[in-house]
């Protein structure tokens, strides 16, 4: 190929942001009436007629206690004045939301009284009438408008709205949300529309809306912590600060006092009640375990499947190796509680924490010297992904904080695409055993799979690229053999659970012989693979990604 031919190659590759770049503060792209907009163009019109179709057909399916937990919290802000919300115990579902969801909670409370008093009612704990069922999903779809509008803005901004049509339709459509919101049940779509939101004033040039809008979120649910760091670097280097490294004193005003106007907003009240040490306590429960029910497929699921492994050896082995008897069951049955190892030294919350703020490090180092909308939404991935893997008591549905933010880096160039679809596959798969049950394990698995080629298809046609050397051609098979087992792991998953139910059934034993965790433990670790690896691959790329550029500059 000559040179000329491989600049256009490279060019015809380079993703829509990588093209744009970032939009000035000074020059507004849009008045505030402009995005609300409902222009959906046809194509986009028919996806979401689809997407509320389809969701209105799975209002009778599967529901996890989550849904009570949501119905509780309709009862305890309907019933109970403001001062009592973080201190009811009628459930034990109690409210360990920010004060804005319980806000949020209090308004869609309001018609579920005029629709069945019966749903706000605190003591009517466990109500499953079709009203309740009927009245929380639709809130799951109406609430996720505002993922819709931040989606369709992206395509209107965007240079290449073909391909961003493609992206915005497969966040929209992700099977992450159909499974955690419209089966198992949460405000996932809700809480990314606002991330989203966010996002897109940060690629507008718009910072000052950008770090509002992500404070606001903070204050519905605050998982979202865990990209904070790369706002902070983000909003300081690139707003409160010049190139020079000079603070803008007027714009870190501006920043700071509207960061401040929205926490006061939603804290001042349980602080002028005395109750934030309360408050607190409800949001950061550290009494919990390194692992959740089922190990989320994270750097903490592997160190856990070597334990037991070791386990298995001493005791196949009979060696004599010291052994913590406490230790022999804590992880292998997915109960809730400490995680225990029998071999390996104990991880505590400091190390997950210096594990977190380590990886995190690495990453915002590169957004301090390179503060583009681009490094800054790789940074966003890259700390929502350190803090899946490396977090205390991270939960499975934590992957949407790395799979959604990736999406909008994934047609960039065929690395990040690769990087995406690994993830994605690994993820999505990750929150299968969420839903267990015959029917909705056909959904999942036929939905999944129509979703991943759906973007498969049309983004590889786009930016796919041979790999040349022998290394990239190894790493190419190795990647293809990984995605090509899930296949196998979800015909073992099956077969051993059915083969464990039967064992039961016909010799009345239950558990410890016939290792029932066994599925899960083969999910949880093949997944966390997958996504250790994506993580990796994803660190790597940013940390060179100057060379590339400086690469397509010569080229150019």
């Amino acid at each position: 190929m000559s040179m000329k031919g491989h600049s256009k190659s490279i060019q015809s590759r380079a993703g829509p942001s990588e093209l744009q770049g970032e939009k000035t503060d000074a020059v507004p792209t849009a008045n505030w009436r402009s995005w609300f907009q409902w222009d959906i163009e046809h194509g986009e019109w028919d996806i979401f007629v689809f997407a509320t179709v389809l969701k209105l057909l799975l209002f009778p399916s599967y529901r996890s206690t989550d849904f009570e937990v949501h119905r509780n919290w309709l009862a305890i802000t309907h019933s109970l004045p403001i001062s009592k919300w973080y201190y009811d115990t009628t459930s034990e579902w109690t409210l360990d939301y920010p004060p804005f969801f319980a806000y949020f909670e209090k308004l869609l409370s309001v018609p579920a009284f005029l629709l069945d008093s019966k749903i706000v009612d605190l003591h009517n704990l466990k109500y499953e009438s079709w009203s309740v069922i009927a009245y929380q999903r639709t809130t799951v779809i109406v609430s996720e408008l505002v993922l819709v509008l931040a989606l369709h803005r992206f395509i209107r901004d965007s240079v290449d709205p073909s391909t961003q049509r493609i992206i915005s339709a497969s966040i929209f459509l992700h099977p992450g949300f159909l499974i955690v919101d419209h089966i198992h049940f949460q405000y996932n779509g809700f809480l990314f529309g606002i991330l989203l939101w966010s996002i897109l004033m940060a690629r507008n040039g718009n910072k000052l809306a950008s770090g509002t809008l992500f404070a606001v979120l903070l204050n519905f649910k605050h998982i979202y912590m865990y990209l904070a760091p790369a706002y902070f670097i983000y909003l300081l280097r690139s707003y409160c600060m010049t190139p020079s490294g000079q603070v803008q004193v007027r714009n870190f005003l501006s920043l700071a006092n509207m960061v401040i106007a929205v926490f006061l907003a939603s804290l001042g009240p349980f602080a002028l009640m005395g109750q934030l040490p309360q408050l607190f306590s409800r949001l950061f429960p550290f009494t919990r375990g390194l692992n959740h029910a089922y190990w989320a497929p994270n750097a903490w699921a592997l160190v856990t499947a070597v334990d037991r492994v070791l386990l298995r050896y001493v005791q196949y082995r009979d060696l004599n190796v010291s052994v913590n008897t406490a230790g022999v069951a804590s992880t292998s049955r997915g109960l809730v509680g400490d995680t225990v190892f029998a071999i390996l030294p104990n991880v505590q919350p400091i190390h997950t924490f210096t594990a977190t703020l380590a990886s995190q490090s690495i990453c915002l180092f590169k957004l301090w010297k390179t503060p583009t909308y681009k490094s800054f939404l790789t940074a966003i991935t890259l700390c929502g992904y350190s803090s899946f893997l490396f977090g205390w008591h991270v939960h499975e549905k934590a992957v949407l904080l790395v799979l959604v933010p990736l999406s909008l880096l994934a047609a960039e160039r065929q690395v990040y695409f690769r990087t995406f679809i690994i993830a994605s596959v690994a993820g999505v798969y990750s929150l299968f055993p969420l839903l267990y049950t015959p029917a909705e394990s056909f959904v999942k698995v036929i939905y999944s799979i129509l979703w991943v080629t759906y973007v498969y298809v049309p983004l590889s046609k786009r930016i796919y690229e041979f790999p040349t050397t022998p290394a990239t051609v190894a790493l190419d098979i190795a990647e293809k053999l990984y995605l090509a087992g899930f296949p196998l792991l979800l015909l073992f998953v099956n077969a051993y659970t059915l083969w464990v139910k039967r064992r039961m059934i016909n010799t009345e034993e239950s558990g410890t012989d016939t290792m029932e965790f066994l599925p899960l433990m083969a999910t949880s670790v093949y997944c966390a693979i997958g996504l250790v690896w994506g993580y990796v691959r994803l660190t790597y790329i940013y940390l060179h990604e100057d060379t590339y550029q400086g690469q397509l500059s010569e080229i150019g």
